[in-house]
């Protein structure tokens, strides 16, 4: 508004002096005896030049402002990804585009809080159902209340809190608020540990598990528990699709600026149409057993830290996941 008051002013003044100028030039050529009317008229000529000229300005101005203003209460109303046409002066535009560009990305929003709220339903309903049968049956004395009829209570209890922690972590990742503590960290230890964790599940499997670590890695500043909880979802996916027999291998090396850590298993693989959705949450093959949050939250963890995530499998079969990781906080 200060700018157009200021234009008003400009517009305002040279007016002033060009009547003035225009007058004495009538004054000049009439000998200091000019006419009324005729001076009059040029004033008036001059005013509605300049006054038309206003009007345009001010009605290109107003009706994009206008459209704004319309699209900014469709919204309101819950009319969510409302568009608007840009056009008018440049300020104008960029206001109509910014606007565009904040309406589409309030629709992709709401469109991925439905489908989470969907998700979330789905994931719930399962073990909830397990655990109300099972305790209706105990209560109305059609199961007894023993361990065989309990544990599975309680394992569902844990699958229930693991979903919770799962969707706490990726929701805080996915707005870019997950707090990272971190310390300087040994990278190769960091691996060992996770493997030894997992190595009682893969022998029960029948699947082999090694480390392959280069003696090089540098101590990166990184939150262990974060990235521990990487591998680990890295190593549980492997383990999960590699059948007895099989091999997992976990491998880590030096990058340019930081190192690299990849898990290699030996299992079918993946299809090239689903490859391209697995980092999306909730996705599922339909051999899968998991949650479908694995893979979404490592990709979370590591571009948290400044790093990257990747996944490839080639037509002979098994899968390779490798993330990148660098040596200092970006």
């Amino acid at each position: 508004m200060w700018r157009a008051g200021l234009f008003l002013t400009f517009v305002l003044l040279v007016l002033a002096v060009l009547v003035a100028i225009l007058v004495e030039v009538v004054n000049a050529a009439f000998g200091g005896h000019p006419s009324i009317a005729l001076s009059a008229l040029i004033g008036i000529a001059i005013l509605v030049v300049v006054g038309g000229g206003l009007r345009r300005l001010v009605r290109g101005t107003a009706a994009p402002v206008g459209d704004l203003v319309e699209a900014a209460g469709r919204v309101e109303a819950g009319e969510i990804g409302t568009q608007v046409e840009v056009r008018g002066p440049a300020e104008v535009r960029t206001l109509a585009r910014a606007f565009n560009a904040m309406s589409s990305r309030l629709e992709e929003t709401d469109a991925s809080r439905r489908r989470l709220l969907a998700d979330v339903s789905h994931e719930l309903r399962t073990p909830l159902t397990v655990m109300q049968g099972t305790l209706e049956g105990i209560l109305d004395g059609v199961y007894p209340a023993d361990q065989a009829h309990l544990a599975p209570v309680l394992e569902e209890t844990r699958v229930l809190a693991r979903l919770i922690d799962d969707l706490r972590t990726l929701s805080l990742s996915e707005v870019g608020v997950l707090r990272l503590h971190r310390e300087p960290t040994d990278l190769a230890r960091l691996i060992e540990e996770v493997v030894a964790g997992h190595r009682a599940s893969a022998d029960d499997a029948g699947v082999g598990i090694m480390v392959r670590a280069s003696a090089e890695l540098p101590s990166l500043e990184l939150d262990p528990s974060r990235i521990r909880q990487v591998v680990g979802n890295l190593v549980a996916n492997a383990l999960r699709f590699t059948p007895a027999g099989g091999h997992v291998t976990v491998e880590a090396g030096l990058e340019t600026d930081g190192a690299w850590v990849q898990v290699r298993d030996t299992g079918p693989g993946i299809g090239p149409d689903e490859l391209e959705h697995v980092f999306n949450r909730f996705y599922r093959s339909p051999s899968s057993t998991g949650s479908g949050l694995g893979l979404p939250i490592a990709r979370n963890l590591v571009r948290a830290h400044g790093g990257e995530i990747s996944i490839e499998s080639p037509p002979g079969g098994g899968t390779v996941v490798r993330a990148q990781l660098p040596a200092r906080p970006a």
